[in-house]
């Protein structure tokens, strides 16, 4: 019991001091600031749950007495309750009901006993839980739409205009654009984050031989079918306004990040058969460090989508080998 122990405060006190690391204002600070979550996913999914339950609590125990209640507050909503649950639902598994068909199941159990967590509600809930880390974020800057609208604006003249000078009004112009697109933004980057952390912690606890599922084939990832249809309803009502609107767009970006990244699975198996795969993937990735991400961005969202309608891996994997070459 010493051991796990003794690994749960190691991994709370790497990502307390990654966490507040943003209090120095430093550029590397911004990097560690998001991967805080890493070492309590690593514990969690290494050595369990409970043992990225005890590194968090203790490290936002620590955070509150050292630096400040609400860092506290924020380091245990954004960066320990997220460890914790996704690396409870990776670890998740049940008895399967049919072993020979389920394609889930563990090749390390000869009889096939156990069918793990689906990879595509894992990645259903990494965007829930942006949503409202997103959402819980916003509301500590006002609890109305009008207030938190002022008080980015507010933020964002201090930075963008000199202290003694006037906002000028394209600078009005770019912050009201910055202000709008700043929910959706946040809501993005922080799905993107998650993902990830997860991913990472996940390929640290394989290398290490420690991971207790076989590494899925991320190439078949797919978010269960009803999520398109809470991405309807939440592009309608972010025309509602108030926070309602707010709340809206912050779910519909995080589920287009979630098809983005389902759409990027479907690229990888398409791909397959291309003999410049290697150039086309590492284009598609370099893209997304430049200005040209966004149109990136769509074009994975829409072949998201368009694998759910037409079906475009399940066509090729059943589309027959080409015939060799005489």
């Amino acid at each position: 019991m010493i051991g796990p122990f003794v690994i749960a405060l190691a991994a709370g006190a790497a990502s307390a001091l990654m966490f507040a690391s943003i209090i120095s204002g430093a550029l590397i600070s911004l990097v560690l600031f998001y991967l805080a979550p890493l070492p309590l996913m690593v514990a969690a999914i290494a050595w369990g749950p409970l043992c990225a339950a005890i590194g968090g609590i203790a490290a936002a125990i620590s955070l509150g007495a050292l630096v400040s209640f609400p860092y506290c507050i924020a380091f245990a909503i954004a960066v320990a309750l997220p460890a914790w649950w996704l690396g409870h639902l990776t670890l998740l598994g049940r008895p399967a009901a049919d072993h020979a068909s389920n394609s889930a199941l563990s090749p390390e159990d000869p009889a096939g006993a156990l069918e793990w967590y689906p990879i595509g509600r894992i990645l259903l809930w990494i965007a829930a839980v942006a949503t409202l880390t997103t959402f819980a974020a916003l509301l500590t800057l006002g609890t109305d739409a009008a207030t938190i609208t002022s008080t980015l604006h507010r933020a964002l003249s201090r930075i963008l205009s000199a202290s003694d000078s006037p906002v000028s009004a394209d600078t009005e112009q770019w912050i009201d654009t910055l202000i709008n697109v700043a929910p959706a933004a946040a809501a993005l980057f922080a799905t993107a984050t998650l993902t990830l952390n997860l991913w990472l912690a996940a390929k640290i606890a394989a290398t290490s031989g420690l991971l207790r599922r076989p590494w899925p084939d991320l190439r078949t990832v797919a978010l269960p079918p009803l999520t398109v249809a809470a991405l309807f309803a939440a592009i309608g009502l972010s025309f509602a306004g108030g926070l309602v609107a707010i709340l809206a767009v912050i779910t519909a970006s995080t589920l287009l990040m979630a098809y983005a990244l389902t759409g990027l699975a479907v690229l990888h198996t398409l791909s397959l058969r291309w003999s410049s795969r290697p150039l086309w993937l590492g284009l598609s990735y370099a893209l997304i460090l430049t200005p040209v991400w966004p149109m990136l961005f769509c074009a994975m969202v829409m072949l998201g989508l368009a694998d759910l309608v037409f079906g475009l891996r399940q066509r090729f994997w059943r589309r027959p080998p080409p015939l060799p070459v005489p």
